[in-house]
């Protein structure tokens, strides 16, 4: 599996440039943005870590979603996602933190579509919720690969973005 470089690279020095950390809570993209993070230059230094929270019992219990909701969503939603990145990022003391859930085959619960929620947390704040959808005939490994390339972009311009303002 290969990441693009130029971007692993640049989210690398610009998270040391600032002195800022983050981690990773991931479902729907099962450890894909844990590899990538630990793939970059100096992980050490600003990456704290990640997990995959794959069910409905462990992202409940690991990360304080509300069962109730969770029970009717199937986990997948803008807020379960936005709840999984602020705890993610309160359980590792990060000051950024991403999370996905969502869908890699199109199944029954998902209505047969392929999408995933993801988030990002910035010093205990949402600043970026998305919902990304892919053709349901999209290979799940190719899914799972699609999902964190393109929030790996994102995230890089949502950092542009927060720490051109700082």
């Amino acid at each position: 599996m290969k990441f693009q470089q130029n971007l692993l690279e640049y989210i690398s020095r610009s998270l040391i440039s600032v002195n800022e950390s983050i981690s990773v809570v991931e479902s729907v993209t099962s450890g894909c943005l844990q590899l990538a993070f630990s793939q970059m230059p100096n992980a050490s230094l600003f990456y704290k870590g990640g997990m995959t929270a794959y069910t409905l019992p462990e992202k409940v219990r690991l990360l304080s979603i509300d069962s109730d909701e969770a029970e009717e969503s199937d986990c997948v939603s803008e807020n379960i996602a936005e709840t999984m990145a602020l705890n993610v990022a309160k359980l590792f003391e990060s000051d950024w933190s991403i999370a996905t859930t969502g869908y890699c085959t199109p199944i029954r619960n998902s209505l047969y579509k392929v999408f995933a929620y993801f988030s990002f947390s910035y010093k205990g704040e949402i600043v970026l919720t998305k919902k990304l959808e892919l053709h349901p005939k999209t290979q799940a490994l190719n899914a799972q690969l699609y999902y964190t390339e393109f929030i790996l972009g994102c995230f890089k311009s949502e950092m542009n973005q927060l720490l051109i303002l700082k």
